[in-house]
């Protein structure tokens, strides 16, 4: 009996100890170490980004990462462009020898500066209609604003991550195409008259102006696509504003300077007038002459289809003793685009504010 109970005994305590042993060393070894790999590895994959932001980025990192690898290949493109051009200046000897005697050599790189300037200046609108319109207008029309908006995360939140990260991408870019542009263009900048430094595809592309315009036409574009709440017709609706804000800015962007006139020497009625020399990179306004009274007259006053004689009685009778010229130096240009920008950067800032006290309201 004894012999029988004892096995039984041993067999149970054995199994038992076994048992508990088992799940004891499995409690101290094996899910501990589990759990480390089990966390190591959920760290390894957890984003960098998080919450509302991740979401969002997610939402349209292929705009996002479009816009970044554009900017990117652009950039190099212009770096390139840029050791090109320096190449040929070293070895034509500038700035000793003046760039107007290589017209024809100097020619092909004008031409790089061309080819990427008519893309950089319609950065805005494409931005304004491919990202801005659809940004909103998407999720309203597709029912996503809704489910965001059941969601524990409040409209305020979800609009500022939108406008927040979208503003940043936007600006990182163009700050970045800017920049370089800027530097590409820098070397010649001073010397080279056959470019126009108030013409939109240079003032429009570096500096601040580039970036406030494109900031203004993707927010414009955001709040238009919240009042439509259709994303075609947002597309077009924007189309049009950012059109529209370019002929804007490019009628009033000359006003930002302050108009330098220059005077010529005055001499005696009837004799022949001497211009007044403006820099060579000055962006001429009007040429008129100059009365003994101070009073201005066109150039065709005494039109020059008369005979000399009569050309010089002409100025006489009109006591024309001199000349003058209107001018913006390119050294205001600068301080143009900073104070144009800043008109810019405040009309995208109450776009936003809008967006936040009207158009919160419409994101369900």
């Amino acid at each position: 009996m004894s012999t029988f109970t004892n096995p039984s005994t041993d067999g149970r305590n054995g199994t038992a100890n076994r048992t508990m042993n088992g799940t004891m060393n499995a409690t101290k070894n094996g899910p501990r170490h589990g759990a480390g790999n089990a966390s190591t590895t959920e760290a390894t994959r957890r984003p960098r980004l998080s919450g509302m932001t991740w979401l969002v980025w997610r939402q349209h990192r292929a705009a996002f990462w479009t816009m970044i690898a554009a900017t990117v290949l652009c950039a190099a493109w212009m770096i390139y462009q840029r050791a090109q051009m320096m190449d040929f200046l070293n070895a034509y000897g500038f700035p000793a020898k003046n760039l107007d005697d290589a017209e024809k050599e100097f020619k092909p790189y004008i031409g790089a500066f061309t080819s990427v300037t008519m893309g950089l200046t319609a950065i805005p609108v494409m931005l304004g209609v491919l990202l801005g319109a659809p940004l909103l207008a998407g999720d309203l029309e597709n029912g996503t604003a809704k489910l965001i908006a059941a969601q524990s995360v409040s409209r305020n939140r979800w609009l500022a991550t939108k406008l927040a990260l979208t503003g940043l991408v936007v600006t990182v870019t163009t700050v970045t195409l800017s920049a370089v542009f800027a530097w590409w263009w820098n070397p010649i900048k001073l010397h080279y008259l056959d470019i126009d430094w108030t013409s939109r595809e240079f003032f429009n592309t570096t500096g601040p102006a580039p970036v406030a315009l494109s900031l203004l036409s993707v927010f414009g574009g955001v709040l238009i696509g919240v009042i439509l709440r259709r994303t075609l017709a947002a597309m077009v609706v924007t189309l049009g504003f950012t059109v529209a804000l370019q002929a804007v800015w490019g009628y009033f962007k000359l006003s930002l300077g302050d108009i330098v006139t220059a005077t010529s020497k005055p001499v005696s009625p009837g004799t022949t007038i001497t211009f007044p020399s403006v820099p060579r990179t000055a962006h001429w306004l009007d040429t008129s002459y100059v009365s003994g009274s101070g009073k201005l007259f066109d150039v065709t006053t005494c039109t020059p289809t008369l005979r000399e004689e009569a050309t010089r009685s002409c100025m006489k009778k009109a006591d024309i003793v001199g000349a003058s010229t209107d001018y913006i130096p390119i050294s205001q240009m600068s301080s143009m685009q900073w104070f144009g920008a800043s008109i810019l950067f405040a009309l995208t800032a109450g776009v936003v504010a809008f967006l936040f006290f009207w158009g919160r309201k419409r994101l369900v």
